[in-house]
């Protein structure tokens, strides 16, 4: 009897852990491709390089990120890349709740 009681609790700490996991692995996907992307937007002048190579490195995810580009055409100054993800949390013990992940990133514009 004291196991049908605690089998529900037991659970939804397994669930929420493997749920933790899995945030924790699509942000450091996210934080790694807006690495990517800072990379191209320092040595590429082009935007466009600089998002497609998130999007590469994303893979199926790309499809639904936002990704902005903040390049100034001047060699020495900041280069930003930011990646924003939104994912929806598991809705058997969450409630579907929606959650937007970012990674950031900024390199110095070599040409």
């Amino acid at each position: 009897m004291e196991f049908a009681l605690v089998l529900p609790v037991i659970l939804a700490v397994l669930v929420g852990v493997v749920e933790v996991a899995v945030v924790a692995r699509i942000h450091l996907e996210v934080v790694a491709a807006a690495r990517e992307g800072a990379r191209e937007a320092a040595a590429n002048p082009d935007p466009a390089g600089a998002v497609a190579a998130v999007n590469r490195s994303l893979g199926p995810l790309a499809s639904v990120a936002r990704i902005t580009v903040r390049r100034p055409h001047v060699v020495g100054a900041t280069a930003e890349v930011e990646v924003r993800l939104p994912h929806r949390l598991a809705a058997v013990v969450f409630g579907g709740m929606g959650i937007e992940l970012r990674g950031r990133s900024s390199m110095r514009v070599e040409r």
